[in-house]
């Protein structure tokens, strides 16, 4: 029988579901993220804990230069 298969996108983990089998009895407890890209279009990411959905995330966020969070500190001390 032909199976789906769902692979966490932050550490590779994958998990094998049966045409037989409901996808939400196989991926109890991982997170499924919806991304909303436009008319129509929308992009869909499975995760196996909060803990791959956090380093996820973070990796999706810009970081903020360490120079400019000292100038802040430099601003403070004149």
């Amino acid at each position: 029988m032909p199976e789906k298969q769902f692979i966490c996108s932050s550490c590779g983990q994958k998990v094998e579901c049966a045409s037989k089998e409901l996808p939400c009895e196989v991926l109890s407890g991982w997170l499924t993220l919806a991304h909303w890209k436009g008319l129509g279009s929308v992009e869909h990411y499975n995760f196996c804990s909060f803990a791959c959905l956090k380093r996820w995330v973070e990796a999706q966020a810009p970081e903020i230069p360490k120079v400019f969070l000292d100038s802040f500190e430099e601003e403070a001390r004149e």
